[in-house]
C-alpha cells in the first residue's frame, strides 16, 4: 500500500512540474496586448454632472402644466449612454436624450410636470446611467395652489 501511495506521489509530482516548465511557453503575446488593451478600456468610465439637481417652479395653480431642462456635462472619459429616467409619480415625465454623450459634450434632460397635487409638491427624477454609480437623483418642487382659490396672503 506504502509503496502504490509512493509511486502516485511521485507522478503527480513530475507532472505538476512539467505542467509548470512550459506555462510561459503557452502564453501568446497577441493576447497579452489585447487583455492590456481591454483592461485599459474598463478604466474609462463617463461623469454625469448636472448643473444643478433641483428645480423649483414656485407657486402654480393647479392642473397648469411646467416643464423644466436639467443640463449636464459628460465630464468623464467615456460615451455617456442613458439607459433610462423615471420619475416617482405619473404626473412627472422625463424626457432624457437617446443618443451617447461624448465626453466634454453636454446634454438636456426635459422634465414634463403636469401641475396635480396641493401644496408643497416634490417629485424624484431617477436617471440609468452607465456611470460608476449607476444612478443619478433630481427633484422637481412647487406649491400648487387648488384651481379657484383665492390667492393666500393679508387681507384688508
Amino acid at each position: 500500500m506504502r509503496k502504490t501511495i509512493f509511486a502516485l506521489s511521485i507522478c503527480a509530482l513530475l507532472a505538476f512540474v512539467s505542467c509548470k516548465e512550459n506555462a510561459s511557453s503557452k502564453v501568446k503575446s497577441d493576447n497579452v496586448t489585447e487583455a492590456a488593451v481591454r483592461d485599459e478600456a474598463g478604466k474609462q468610465i463617463p461623469v454625469m454632472e448636472f448643473e444643478k439637481a433641483e428645480h423649483d417652479f414656485g407657486t402654480i395653480e393647479q392642473g397648469t402644466p411646467q416643464e423644466t431642462i436639467f443640463t449636464f456635462t459628460n465630464t468623464g472619459n467615456a460615451p455617456l449612454i442613458i439607459t433610462n429616467a423615471t420619475s416617482s409619480c405619473g404626473c412627472t415625465v422625463p424626457n432624457p436624450p437617446k443618443d451617447p454623450i461624448a465626453p466634454g459634450d453636454t446634454g438636456e434632460l426635459v422634465v414634463k410636470f403636469n401641475g396635480s397635487g396641493q401644496n408643497q409638491v416634490t417629485k424624484t427624477i431617477t436617471v440609468n446611467a452607465n456611470t460608476e454609480k449607476g444612478t443619478e437623483q433630481l427633484r422637481i418642487k412647487a406649491f400648487v395652489n387648488p384651481k379657484g382659490a383665492a390667492p393666500v396672503g393679508p387681507t384688508k
